[in-house]
């Protein structure tokens, strides 16, 4: 990757995601595209597609998810199954029709 290309961080605020933003900082990347859960509901289709065709990043690092503790995690299994679904299938898709090298 090049220092200027833009790479969003799709899950940026959770554990791994923060890791990833802070080792791409300490690398020297800055150009980084962030948004919350709250800015960008990515289960919606529509709403992920619109950003990528907005902010064409060159890279993506997808560690968005649902989750929960063991309690919720088993007592929704079938929703955190669905929204994490949705989740991977819309960024994968969105990442391959705007062209994102990686």
């Amino acid at each position: 990757m090049i220092l200027g290309e833009k790479i969003y961080v799709a899950g940026h605020n959770g554990m791994v995601g923060s890791a990833i933003v802070r080792r791409l900082r300490a690398e020297g990347y800055e150009n980084l595209v962030l948004r919350s859960s709250k800015e960008l509901d990515l289960r919606r289709q529509t709403e992920v597609e619109s950003f990528f065709q907005q902010e064409r990043p060159d890279y993506v690092f997808l560690a968005a998810a649902k989750v929960g503790g063991i309690l919720a995690n088993n007592t929704y299994r079938a929703e955190f199954l669905y929204d994490n679904l949705m989740i991977q299938n819309n960024v994968i898709e969105a990442a391959y029709q705007n062209e994102v090298k990686n």
